[in-house]
């Protein structure tokens, strides 16, 4: 079963405001369109599928990290750094960031810190193939947040609406809500219809 079944997708396009009120992620606005009637969708959760300006819903996936040993279809970080995933436009190569966990997340956010070479060098070289040899996909993105960032940081955000991050530099207190969600899923569908988990990473 492929996305457009599984997800229902619309041609609606709408990138901030999810059908359930939850805002998703800063860095993937202009990127997405909505699902239609989405399946199972929680109330947590923002879920859309990737589709640039100009309707390219198929891509390439390349990726710093390595597949996981056990659940050999997911992208995890390396025991030197954690993942970066991009997703490449197939018709002129345009890249578009899906997930950085040095910099994506609650954790990344507020708990974890990294170095400078952890942080840039992770050579994204490695291109994504499923088990069917397929390297292009359609994508669905969910990222999930039940944390209560209002009651838990509203006091630590200054006058002019920014919060200090766990590295030290400040960012506003709203793009800290929509990019420091606790959990990411990553859907891929490729030419045969076949749907498979790209990346599933918990963040808090």
């Amino acid at each position: 079963m492929g996305l457009l079944n599984l997800f229902k997708r619309s041609h609606k396009s709408s990138d901030a405001q999810a059908d359930n009120g939850m805002l998703g992620p800063t860095y993937l606005q202009g990127f997405t369109d909505t699902i239609q009637n989405p399946k199972d969708l929680q109330s947590h959760e923002w879920r859309r599928q990737l589709k640039t300006a100009a309707g390219q819903s198929k891509f390439k996936i390349k990726y710093y990290g390595q597949l996981h040993e056990s659940y050999q279809t997911l992208i995890v970080g390396t025991d030197f750094a954690p993942s970066l995933v991009f997703a490449v436009d197939p018709s002129n190569g345009a890249e578009i960031l899906l997930f950085d966990a040095c910099k994506h997340g609650y954790n990344a956010l507020f708990s974890e810190t990294f170095t400078e070479e952890q942080i840039k060098n992770r050579p994204v070289s490695q291109a994504y193939i499923d088990q069917d040899g397929n390297d292009t996909f359609e994508i669905v993105i969910s990222t999930y947040n039940g944390i209560d960032y209002e009651k838990d940081f509203a006091e630590h955000v200054d006058e002019n609406g920014l919060i200090e991050l766990i590295d030290g530099t400040k960012l506003e207190f709203e793009e800290a809500k929509r990019n420091g969600f606790d959990t990411i899923q990553i859907w891929a569908s490729n030419e045969k219809g076949n749907t498979i988990e790209l990346l599933s990473e918990e963040l808090a």
